[in-house]
């Protein structure tokens, strides 16, 4: 493999592929940053030193322009409804340039038959990245991040509540990582594929927390009281819809109701937290606490005032009068593929096998 390798990362404008250049820059490696349009988060990578390609990652005439003289890739499905196509146009690409190694942002939940297409269509994403032998690949399995939690960061400063269909309050159910551990640990494969190749990885925060403790973190950031409100699916999705990020998709919205669901189910909280952020990172995982502090001092708009309060309760007015969007409706409009049984993932004896912690045993066979 090359001593000093030129890496592509798509997606690099977004969540993990913006801090997943940067750190690379940092340690040294030139990077060619895959992204759709010139803005101010390209501008940052340009200025920090990576080559900016601007095109469609759907376009396999532009995965090849962007693929030539690459010797390895961080491959970041954008969240849609044809992440199925972008990753077999990067795999074809990838194919045809010969790439040595690859790190792809996976799902905890990537199964054969989960009830969300997007992550069926991660699942067989997965093994058409893996049919190429010359090819080493790293799997980086993400559960729910950090930055789900931030959505409802507003409502927690003005308003003092943290809301969404978490579940009952007291239950521990996830350990979430911030958008840079996930990039530690995606650039640690990237940079040392001799050990990490073929490996799946899971990058989490330190510790299980419940809906309750992450309030709890929330309000010793902010310096106010939070309280966690268990809601509906049907309110977070009228929420979501009427208080829309610049990134709204009614089809990704229709996905998000299914993964709240295995939410409480405590999928999330299987075998976690674990130590790769620490041992493929190399430093120890970030504290929600302290995810929310720096997003904090990051957004002004946050701090309180009696008008950005009155803005909170107008914005959860609206949210009452919008009428909620249909799920199964999104799905049909879209043409959504449809399982005859479909199941959730505890109930797929396959990835309860390879997602379950394993017992160690002593010298007697028994567990230990």
């Amino acid at each position: 493999m090359s001593a000093t390798p030129k890496i592509l990362v798509t997606s690099a404008a977004g969540k993990t592929g913006l801090p997943t250049t940067l750190q690379l820059l940092e340690r040294g490696f030139p990077v060619r940053a895959f992204v759709r349009r010139r803005d101010r988060r390209s501008d940052k990578l340009k200025q920090a030193g990576a080559e900016i390609f601007i095109g469609n990652q759907y376009a396999l005439t532009d995965m090849r322009e962007a693929m030539r003289g690459i010797q390895r890739a961080y491959q970041c499905a954008p969240t849609a409804s044809n992440g199925l196509h972008f990753n077999a146009i990067f795999t074809a690409a990838a194919h045809e340039a010969r790439i040595e190694h690859t790190v792809t942002l996976s799902q905890w939940l990537s199964s054969v038959d989960h009830p969300s297409l997007f992550t069926r269509e991660v699942f067989v994403s997965d093994l058409l990245l893996k049919m190429r032998p010359e090819m080493s690949v790293t799997t980086v399995n993400v559960g729910w991040f950090a930055d789900n939690y931030l959505m409802v960061l507003g409502m927690a400063a003005h308003l003092g509540l943290f809301t969404m269909p978490l579940g009952e309050g007291d239950t521990k159910k996830n350990a979430a990582p911030s958008n840079e551990d996930i990039a530690r640990v995606v650039v640690g494969a990237l940079i040392d594929p001799a050990t990490h190749a073929g490996q799946t990885y899971r990058p989490t925060g330190p510790e299980l927390l419940s809906p309750n403790e992450l309030a709890a973190a929330m309000g010793r950031a902010l310096g106010r009281n939070v309280r966690y409100q268990d809601i509906s699916e049907k309110m977070m999705l009228k929420a979501l819809k009427a208080l829309p990020p610049s990134n709204y998709s009614e089809a990704a919205v229709s996905q998000l109701k299914i993964y709240a669901e295995e939410y409480r189910r405590g999928a999330f909280a299987i075998n976690a937290p674990t130590r790769d952020v620490e041992i493929v990172g190399g430093r120890a995982p970030e504290p929600f606490e302290s995810i929310v502090r720096r997003t904090v001092s990051a957004r002004p708009e946050l701090k309180r005032s009696r008008d950005r309060t009155l803005g909170a309760m107008g914005g959860f007015l609206k949210i009452l009068l919008t009428r909620a969007p249909d799920p199964a409706a999104i799905e049909a409009q879209r043409d959504f593929v449809q399982l005859a049984k479909p199941s959730f993932v505890q109930e797929d004896a396959q990835w309860r096998e390879t997602h379950f912690p394993k017992r160690d045993t002593g010298p007697s066979g028994k567990a230990a």
